[in-house]
């Protein structure tokens, strides 16, 4: 079997493509857009319809595999690549890449994404001092990366006759998860009444928030306190018997923004030690309190809260997301033991494979490795991260895409649900005909 063709089409997204720095230098919303002029390179508007490529590879015995090229909600904010534009990449896709990748065994995952991992922004393979370039600024865009390697591997699992999760477990050399990972819904500006949704289904971990903008979090950040009051009680009242939830709040650095360096100083702790309070017995993760401008800074900056919440015994747990970006960021953030969890954020890691690796290097450190994502992402690139998330038996994933929280949730967990069905009732099988064999 060998892949025949490559086709790529544009369509959509799950969500929209924000301008950040736009809305936290204060841009005002307009109803459902935003009033003002972008100011991050790339947009031409502060809020934008999310794009998205959609792949096919056609294989030799007719068979069709898909995969999605998107990017984050908000693209060219900390270190990330710029805006994608589908309609300019499908030449790029259906032309070089095509070129790199049919004909080949769709069986050898490892080999094809390594190959995809080393073209250059023009589709073409890279070369330095005769070895292939590895810098993620001379590579394909990730949202392109992204999405070929989705249905490189959705192909690998047709030709072998497995699931993505195995493909990649074996590529990867992991164990997969027996059981779902806890699954992190995100509520949008409604974080309300869909946080109230995620208590009345017993997401693990909510309910993300969305405070992006000082207006969100009050001058002292009291809005955050009142909203995790608000959520402990409202958990007490809708909790399921014997559920046990993590709350997860996105902050997009606006505790920098309020309180400013150092970020051990008595009103940094303060203000998480208020947050802890909010939150009761219930366990609480911040996620990229503060955005200092380049990944350095970021990792001493987290590095310096993190020892401040620890030597003062404030149990808050801490999440990189700003500038930890590529595989390469993900290693330094570990590394520096400047979080609690580390964000993967799979299409800023291009091929979904790199994501894996992530999650594998978190292994055996105090880290833990949240599979992320976004909402400006589609369907079939959530389904495929649901196999990565189990290949490598993560902390948690992204329920996406889109901000309505009940249907992403909904993708993410039965993909997950109907692979481990998948692999059981196989396991079983081959269990059975040992059985038989032994007994013939």
């Amino acid at each position: 079997m060998q892949i025949e063709s490559v086709r790529a089409t544009p369509g959509l997204a799950g969500f929209y493509t924000d301008d950040q720095r736009a809305i936290k230098d204060g841009a005002r919303t307009d109803g459902f857009a935003y009033d003002g002029d972008p100011v991050t390179e790339g947009f031409d508007a502060i809020r934008q319809a999310g794009e998205a490529l959609l792949v096919d590879l056609e294989l030799t015995d007719g068979t069709v595999v898909r995969g999605d090229c998107a990017a984050v909600q908000y693209s060219g904010a900390g270190g990330r690549d710029p805006v994608f534009r589908a309609d300019r990449c499908k030449p790029l896709v259906e032309g070089p890449v095509a070129d790199a990748f049919e004909g080949r065994d769709p069986r050898a995952f490892g080999e094809n994404v390594a190959s995809l991992e080393s073209l250059g922004p023009d589709g073409k393979p890279l070369a330095r001092d005769g070895e292939l370039a590895g810098s993620s600024g001379e590579q394909l865009h990730t949202a392109i990366r992204y999405g070929v390697s989705q249905a490189l591997l959705a192909a690998a699992a047709r030709a072998r006759g497995t699931t993505m999760t195995d493909v990649l477990a074996e590529t990867l050399g992991t164990q997969p998860a027996t059981e779902p990972v806890p699954v992190f819904g995100q509520s949008g500006d409604d974080r309300r009444t869909n946080a109230e949704k995620m208590l009345l289904k017993g997401v693990p971990v909510l309910p993300h928030g969305l405070f992006n903008s000082r207006s969100k979090m009050g001058p002292d950040g009291e809005k955050l306190v009142a909203y995790l009051e608000w959520l402990r009680e409202r958990s007490n009242e809708l909790a399921p018997s014997g559920y046990e939830p993590r709350f997860h709040i996105d902050v997009y650095g606006m505790i920098g923004e309020l309180f400013g360096a150092p970020f051990d100083s008595d009103a940094v702790l303060e203000y998480f030690e208020r947050l802890e309070e909010a939150t009761g017995h219930i366990p609480l993760q911040i996620e990229g309190p503060m955005d200092v401008g380049t990944r350095e800074c970021q990792i001493h900056a987290m590095a310096e809260l993190r020892d401040g919440l620890d030597s003062t015994g404030i149990d808050v747990d801490i999440v990189a997301d700003e500038w930890c970006n590529t595989l390469e960021d993900v290693r330094a953030f570990v590394d520096a033991g400047a979080a609690d969890v580390v964000q993967i954020k799979t299409p800023d890691l291009g091929s979904v494979h790199r994501s894996g690796e992530a999650v594998r290097y978190c292994e055996g450190t105090d880290t833990r490795a949240y599979l992320g994502g976004t909402c400006n992402e589609t369907d079939r690139s959530a389904r495929v991260c649901a196999h990565v998330a189990l290949a490598t038996d993560a902390a948690q994933v992204l329920a996406k895409p889109g901000m309505g929280f009940d249907e992403g949730y909904m993708i993410v967990e039965n993909e997950m649900r109907r692979t481990l069905a998948r692999r059981v009732a196989r396991e079983s099988e081959a269990t059975t005909q040992t059985e038989v064999m032994a007994n013939d």
